[in-house]
């Protein structure tokens, strides 16, 4: 078989996977694939006074590497027939016989057939051209690379740092793991939360929401801040107990971007246990609060309430809008979830919320809606109702009697 030389193959293969952290793997697919195209572009300059080959004519041929050696094969597969009428895809009998020594072929039988161009005619053009699309080769194997090792990521938590700013997004750097080298990320401003201070080298920890793939760029990580997500794993990293499944996370409801600028970002998130000597509130909450703590100070200072789910709705809710506290919470219409809570007068505020930051993620974390009022009005409203009904009950009790009366002496 011809051979075309490549010297220094092994060590230029080396070379390149260390520069670009690479596997030697992926270097050779890309070094095939633009030799590849060097053979193309040389057959194509060989037939311009003949014909145009269609693009997709080069399908059916590929390149053996052969490290060993240093050099590299055009080889193609063929179809046997009797009369030859496109030597690129058709071979004759008699030629496969010629060239190999296997004699079993017969018509209709397709053959691995070497195409390999001398080294004096496609040597110092397949140099030229592997050069050009080496390059762009390597970067399309980075991209597929990064688009898989990523891919598995979304959804978890990375470390990022800040690059730049483009418009009003943040360019960031992240890694998949230690010694691996960083990648950029971008944060569009809807994911970016309002007591975040962004400054070139800062770092933060984000929420890889999702990877995309775009025509020209290769593959987008589009990471978050304000993500519900990024808490819970936070939580999950801070709190071992949620990372044995000892804990569970329930619910959660975050508003990060609040109707007004004096609201502050805040989180309620809902958790259980089915062991009986577990306090899933207390583990996430730390001794002196100091896991709690820590998820806070990342998220810089937002306010959490961590609360206790329970299947049944009435407790659910109550617990829902800590840190107020609750007297009666009235289930109005199941059907439609829809709740009346009822708190003391100095609760009422509490459990609200400022601008109703409170009930809004209450009803968010639990799905049910909520309406809250004062006990004490409350009870005066249903007194007031109770005592407009006792007049109309007399009447009733009245007018039902002479209606009996008259019967009594119609039967007389």
């Amino acid at each position: 078989m011809t051979l075309v030389s490549l010297p220094g193959l092994r060590d230029m293969i080396e070379q390149i996977s260390q520069r670009h952290n690479l596997p030697q793997s992926s270097v050779q697919e890309a070094l095939r694939e633009a030799l590849l195209k060097g053979y193309e572009r040389y057959r194509r300059a060989q037939s311009l006074d003949r014909h145009q080959f269609a693009d997709e004519y080069f399908d059916n041929f590929n390149v053996q590497l052969d490290i060993d050696e240093e050099g590299f094969r055009i080889l193609t597969t063929k179809n046997i027939v009797e009369e030859v009428t496109n030597s690129d895809r058709e071979i004759s009998l008699q030629e496969v016989k010629e060239q190999l020594e296997d004699s079993d072929f017969q018509i209709g039988d397709s053959v691995l057939v070497d195409v390999t161009p001398g080294q004096k005619d496609f040597g110092r053009m397949a140099a030229i051209q592997t050069k050009q699309v080496l390059l762009q080769k390597l970067r399309d194997q980075q991209r597929k690379l990064i688009q898989a090792e990523f891919q598995e990521l979304e959804n978890t938590l990375l470390q990022a740092r800040v690059l730049r700013f483009e418009r009003q997004s943040v360019i960031m750097a992240v890694s998949s793991g230690a010694g691996q080298p960083e990648v950029e990320a971008e944060l569009p401003k809807r994911e970016q939360l309002p007591n975040d201070t962004y400054r070139s080298n800062a770092t933060f920890k984000v929420y890889l929401k999702k990877v995309r793939e775009t025509p020209h760029r290769g593959p987008q990580l589009i990471v978050s801040r304000a993500a519900a997500g990024l808490v819970v794993e936070l939580f999950t990293n801070e709190v071992p107990e949620i990372e044995e499944e000892i804990v569970r996370i329930v619910a959660i409801a975050r508003e990060a971007h609040p109707p007004s600028r004096h609201v502050g970002v805040r989180t309620k998130i809902a958790v259980d246990t089915l062991e009986r000597d577990v306090d899933p509130v207390g583990a996430c909450i730390g001794a002196r609060g100091s896991r709690i703590q820590a998820v806070v100070n990342e998220l810089r200072g937002e306010k959490i309430d961590v609360i206790r789910w329970s299947p049944d709705p009435a407790t659910y809710i109550a617990n829902s809008l800590s840190p107020a506290r609750v007297d009666k919470v009235l289930l109005i219409d199941p059907e439609e979830r829809q709740a009346l809570v009822l708190v003391a007068e100095d609760q009422l505020s509490l459990a609200i919320g400022k601008e109703g930051q409170n009930v809004r993620l209450a009803a968010r974390l639990t799905g049910w809606k909520i309406d809250i009022k004062d006990i004490a009005k409350y009870r005066e409203e249903a007194e007031a109702q109770s005592s407009a009904k006792e007049p109309e009950e007399i009447a009733e009790d009245k007018e039902t009697s002479n209606l009996a009366g008259v019967t009594e002496a119609e039967q007389k």
